[in-house]
Parts: structure tokens; C-alpha cells; sequence
């Protein structure tokens, strides 16, 4: 393993590539609880066979994320800092992936008509989500020891593209072998019985999707506990816990006086908030307004997520020839355009005024459209993003910077599904509900205009 010397004085390691390629895994591992659970399979299914009505569902799903999305939002700074106090972060990836596995399998007692049915999805939906969300955190906390500075662009942006295939792959699999496409022959999409003997008329396999996800998860996790090296064990704990919190509370106290920092991380946090929304209600928005089935759901998600694979690579390309903010900038202008296509579109009218048949299929093709390019540049945005934050710190602050980023990110992940939640039950309409994500990706737009791209801005 070679070694580079930071200006600071501290060791930034290229770990072999076999290590990077496990710390990668982690995305892979890690995806299906987004594509198949909050989005495509069991979002849908919630929203067709377990709540009243849609606009029911999408405020209960929002409440729940928005709760999961809390319990993150007090916990991880915390957390955080007595991680970087302490050292090893592989502990708490084991501890919160026990609790991503158990949410995640809980779903599958979800069963229809079943008296205790919502408050278990809403239930193992929490757990599973904090699981894998804190898991998500401590893996992005070992990326700089993996690799120089130069290099984390690329390293994040396999990363995402590793994820997205990750989604893509398992969600083809559900699709083909478990959901039930034909409600009358209880079939999958290829015309097969679900597998393992669930049955389709009940959606057995389409609550299945939650143990899968979990068996998914074990399977390709497990090289990052075998061949990602960890940080090694520090001393006096206590006084260095006691001190890592001092320096989080002075760092987010001064951070206003770093205004390119500072807007950035404002900035992404609204965006990444927004596409956040954008990907927890996608399926149960098109469910419950576009009557889109469990299978043209998981369709979209197909093509959404393949479209973020190439998105993301090319992403990291357009990155290294023109720099990130232009790649964030433009990414975040197209996801604009694409909740208005989302927003704008029904049954009965596409672009808010243009009436269709009841039998056109313009709805279903203007939806896909923009779900290729909330795949294709929301796979992007997150690439370039975390290269962009490089950009506005010393060489010595990328460590607690990242994990600062993590923090604004996805410790605030609750200010998108709360807003659509509150906004869905005040107004009973999915189609005003989904409003607030237009509202929040404008703002991150707004926002990266203070943003500079090259150089610590103070």
C-alpha cells in the first residue's frame, strides 16, 4: 500500500485496487434498498394493496421517511465525531447493517388485509432506512484513506455508477422472477411463476422484495469487511471524543465566513434533498396519479437507473474536461425541467394543459422520458458533487469535510418526503403534493451560483 504525505503533515493511502473495489461494493450492496424498496416494488405495492387510497400512501410514506430522515438528522453528528474520535469505522457499518437487514426483511409481513399490515411497512421502513443510511455514512467516512486527493472524483464516481447497475440488476431480477405483473394469473413480467413457490395473485414476491434486499445486502458487503482497510484504533477516547465535538461545533460556527463553502453546502443540501424526494415518491406518484402498474413502475426504474449508470460515468468525464460546478450546474437545471415534466403530467393531460386520450400513451412515454433524465443526471449531479466540495477546502480539511457534506446531505434527508407529506395531506392531491421538490431543486440551483469552483474560498 503506498503512502502520500498531506500537507498537513497526515498519511492520505492508495489502498490496493482490490480495496477500492470493495468499498465500491458497498454502493452495489446498498442500492436495492432504494431502487426496490422506497421507489419501484414495495413503494408501489404499499400504495395499491396495503394503504386507502394514493394520496394516503404517499402521505404515510412520507411521514415515515420524514421520521427516519429525524433520527439521522440528531444522531449523526454525534456519531460522526466519535467515529473520527475512536477511529474504526467497520463497527458501526456492522451495527447499522444489522438494523438494514432486519428493517428491510420485516417488510415481507406486510401482508394485505392483515390488521397490523402499514404499521409494519412503516415500521421496518424506519428501521431500514436509518440502517442503511448510517451504514452509507461510515463507508463514505473511508473514502479519503482509500485514495489521493486527486483521485476521489473518480473513486466516487464508480462508485455511483456501481450503485446504480447494483439497482438496476437486482430490480430486473424481482421483476422477472418475483413481482406479480398479471393480477388474474398471479405471473411475473416474462410469464413465470414468482420463484421459491410465492405466490403471484397474493403478491407474495412483491413483498418478498424486502428479504431479498436483505439477502442482497449480505452477500455484497461482505469484501468490504475483508478487504477495505480500516482506521486504526486511537488512544484516550474520551478526551479525543470531547474534542472532535469542540472542533465540529467551531467548524459549522465559522463556516459562514467561507462563503463559497458554505453556499455549496446549502446548496446540496437542497438539491440533494429534492432528487432525494424524487426517487422516495417516484413510483408511488406514478402509481396513484399516472394508475402505472407494479411492472411499468419497475420498467421506469430500469431505464432510470441504467440512464444513471451512464450518467455518472460520462458525469465524471465532462467533470475532468470542464471542471465540476458547470457538470452540478447543468445537472441541476435539467432535474428542474424533469419534475416539471413529472408534476405537469396525469392521466388526462400532459405538459398541465394538453388533454390526451384515455387511451394515449403520451402520460406513460412523458414519464419515462423524465425518468431518464432524473436517472441520467441525478447519477451526475452526485458525482460531481463531491469533487466540487474538494474544490473548497485546504488539502488538509478533506476528511472532516466529507464528512460535513454528509451531514448537510443525508442527515437532512427528511425536509423533502416532510414537505411532500404535508403538503399531500393538506391538499389530498399527489399532484400538488410532489410540488415542493421543483421548490427545492430551484433553490440548490440558485445557490451554486455563489459557489466557486477552484481554490479554499474563505
Amino acid at each position: 500500500m503506498a503512502d502520500n504525505q498531506t500537507m498537513s503533515g497526515v498519511q492520505n493511502q492508495t489502498a490496493s485496487k482490490k480495496a477500492r473495489v470493495s468499498w465500491m461494493f458497498f454502493d452495489w450492496a446498498a442500492q436495492p434498498f432504494h431502487t426496490i424498496i422506497l421507489t419501484f416494488i414495495f413503494g408501489p405495492y404499499f400504495t395499491h394493496h396495503l394503504a386507502a387510497n394514493g394520496a394516503e400512501a404517499q402521505a404515510a410514506w412520507g411521514m415515515a421517511v420524514a421520521i427516519g430522515g429525524l433520527s439521522i438528522a440528531f444522531l449523526a453528528p454525534i456519531l460522526g465525531a466519535i467515529s473520527d474520535a475512536t477511529g474504526p469505522r467497520k463497527p458501526y457499518i456492522a451495527f447499522f447493517s444489522v438494523l438494514a437487514i432486519v428493517g428491510a426483511f420485516a417488510l415481507y409481513f406486510a401482508v394485505p388485509g392483515s390488521q397490523n399490515a402499514v404499521p409494519i411497512a412503516l415500521v421496518g421502513l424506519v428501521v431500514a432506512m436509518i440502517g442503511f443510511e448510517f451504514a452509507a455514512i461510515f463507508n463514505n467516512a473511508m473514502m479519503p484513506d482509500l485514495v489521493t486527493r486527486e483521485e476521489l472524483g473518480e473513486l466516487s464516481g464508480n462508485g455511483w455508477a456501481l450503485g446504480y447497475a447494483g439497482g438496476v440488476t437486482s430490480l430486473i431480477f424481482v421483476l422477472a422472477f418475483m413481482a406479480t405483473s398479471d393480477a388474474e394469473t398471479g405471473k411475473t413480467i416474462i410469464g413465470l411463476d414468482p420463484i421459491f413457490g410465492l405466490d403471484g395473485k397474493s403478491y407474495q414476491g412483491d413483498r418478498a422484495s424486502g428479504p431479498f434486499t436483505s439477502i442482497w445486502y449480505i452477500i455484497f458487503v461482505v469484501p468490504l469487511f475483508l478487504f477495505v482497510p480500516d482506521a486504526k484504533k486511537r488512544a484516550q477516547t474520551q478526551n479525543a471524543v470531547s474534542a472532535g465535538l469542540k472542533k465540529l461545533v467551531t467548524t459549522i460556527r465559522t463556516l459562514p465566513e467561507r462563503r463559497s463553502y458554505f453556499a455549496f453546502l446549502l446548496s446540496s443540501l437542497f438539491y440533494r434533498d429534492g432528487l432525494n424526494a424524487l426517487y422516495t415518491f417516484g413510483g408511488i406518484y406514478a402509481a396513484g396519479v399516472l394508475g402505472l402498474s407494479v411492472t411499468q413502475v419497475g420498467i421506469f426504474g430500469i431505464i432510470a437507473a441504467l440512464a444513471g449508470v451512464f450518467g455518472a460515468l460520462i458525469g465524471g468525464k465532462m467533470d475532468k474536461r470542464f471542471g465540476p460546478k458547470p457538470v452540478v450546474g447543468f445537472s441541476c437545471f435539467v432535474l428542474v425541467v424533469a419534475c416539471l415534466l413529472v408534476v405537469s403530467t396525469t392521466q388526462s393531460y400532459v405538459f398541465f394543459a394538453i388533454p390526451v386520450a384515455a387511451e394515449s400513451s403520451a402520460p406513460l412515454i412523458t414519464f419515462y422520458i423524465a425518468g431518464t433524465l432524473i436517472g441520467a443526471f441525478g447519477g451526475a449531479i452526485q458525482a460531481a458533487s463531491r469533487t466540487l466540495l474538494v474544490h473548497q477546502v485546504e488539502h488538509d480539511e478533506v476528511t472532516e469535510a466529507f464528512g460535513l457534506y454528509a451531514f448537510s446531505g443525508r442527515a437532512t434527508t427528511f425536509i423533502g418526503p416532510l414537505s411532500v407529506a404535508a403538503v399531500t395531506a393538506w391538499t389530498g392531491s399527489q399532484q400538488l403534493g410532489i410540488s415542493p421538490v421543483v421548490i427545492l431543486m430551484l433553490l440548490g440551483l440558485i445557490g451554486l451560483f455563489f459557489v466557486k469552483q477552484k481554490g479554499s474560498a474563505q
